[in-house]
């Protein structure tokens, strides 16, 4: 295919350059503003929500559990 269109177009080796990089451009102008518009309403980018907006949160803390308890000191390892 792409040998095909190779040659059929004109004017030598620096049409076909320039010629090559115009269908390039018109294609990616052609998903830039055609395809992804239309296609972006059915992905799910925008569906980011994790709760419905409600939960007051767990205190002071980000995190649900207590860092202090459940971080022990390393163990000592024996000497090999």
């Amino acid at each position: 295919m792409y040998a095909w269109i190779w040659r059929r177009l004109p004017f030598g080796l620096p049409g076909k350059i320039i010629g090559s990089l115009l269908l390039a451009a018109a294609f990616v102008a052609l998903l830039w503003y055609v395809v992804f518009p239309w296609a972006e309403p059915l992905l799910p980018f925008d569906d980011a929500q994790v709760g419905d907006g409600t939960d007051p949160g767990v205190g002071d803390h980000d995190l649900p559990y207590d860092t202090t308890r459940n971080n022990p000191p390393p163990s000592a390892t024996p000497d090999r």
